[in-house]
């Protein structure tokens, strides 16, 4: 058994092969369905586990251990050097289909995790917000942009934003479905309002609020384009993403003064922990602090 990079085919043949490793992708895949879990993770679970599998093959799964799981990823990390994220991906979707296809106890698997590194996020300043924005010329572009870093939005929230998600009269913006199957209401500035009557009355799109090719969703990939674009054109030389949009809408509501706890409700983080990593990047609370260096003269 070893965690070498193989070609797909090879994997496809022998999970195949195994036609017990196939009636587990399908229950895996199944319960995934059935939890409504986001496509995105089913694809990376699936990926995950099937990469597991060719490491057992031809090992009969009633036969694994947790010994095998913990020297697999052993061996993801001394071999192969793969991230944490990675690894952790890898336990969770294990688990899952230990635990909720095999419906056995989570006592039972106590995996050794590891430790996540404690990475700053990345921020752009407002000018370099408007800068970027300012160098997105296509309406329906600058509006994508414009609406994740007005209200705060991960770029899935944004693709599967509907018409009716606009609450006009009440000034705020539905979050619906998102990260953990909750609901979250955002803010609507009156700028970013008027910029939306103006998307909508070019493009008139017809169920979701950006739509692409045949009224479909707009795909994500775009998104990314269309801001890598504007960054370079802006000369805007952080190393930034699309992400990076919602981080600089958390950190300059700190700036101005909200309170963490809203800043918690507008970004949907369960944990408050979770939003205290902005007080870290908040330009406004390290220049309200005096070093004790100016102390010494007096």
């Amino acid at each position: 058994m070893n965690v070498t990079n193989t070609p797909m085919t090879s994997v496809i043949n022998q999970i195949a092969s195994k036609p017990e490793y196939q009636l587990a992708m399908d229950l895996m895949l199944q319960k995934l369905i059935l939890k409504k879990y986001s496509q995105n993770t089913i694809k990376t679970y699936l990926h995950m586990f099937k990469q597991f599998l060719l490491y057992m093959h031809p090992m009969p799964l009633h036969q694994v251990a947790t010994a095998h799981i913990m020297h697999y990823h052993k061996e993801l990390i001394t071999k192969r050097k793969v991230s944490s994220s990675y690894q952790n991906q890898s336990i969770n979707a294990i688990k899952f289909y230990i635990e909720k296809v095999l419906n056995l106890p989570k006592v039972s698997y106590d995996f050794c995790r590891p430790r996540k590194s404690k990475t700053l996020p990345k921020v752009l300043s407002l000018d370099e917000v408007a800068r970027i924005l300012d160098n997105t010329h296509n309406i329906k572009h600058k509006t994508i942009l414009s609406v994740i870093y007005g209200c705060g939005l991960r770029i899935s929230e944004c693709i599967n934003l509907k018409i009716e998600d606009i609450d006009s009269s009440n000034m705020r913006v539905w979050v619906r479905n998102a990260k953990g199957k909750k609901d979250r209401i955002t803010l609507l500035s009156p700028t970013l309002l008027e910029q939306l009557r103006a998307y909508y009355t070019i493009y008139k799109p017809k169920h979701w609020l950006f739509e692409g090719v045949n009224s479909k969703q707009y795909s994500v990939s775009s998104i990314r384009q269309v801001f890598n674009r504007s960054k370079k054109k802006a000369r805007v030389n952080i190393p930034a993403t699309v992400h990076t949009l919602r981080h600089s809408f958390a950190t300059h509501l700190l700036d101005n003064g909200t309170n963490l706890r809203y800043i918690q409700k507008l970004l949907g983080h369960s944990s408050s922990k979770t939003t205290e990593i902005y007080t870290h990047v908040s330009t406004t609370n390290l220049t309200n602090i005096i070093s004790p260096f100016e102390m010494l003269s007096k």
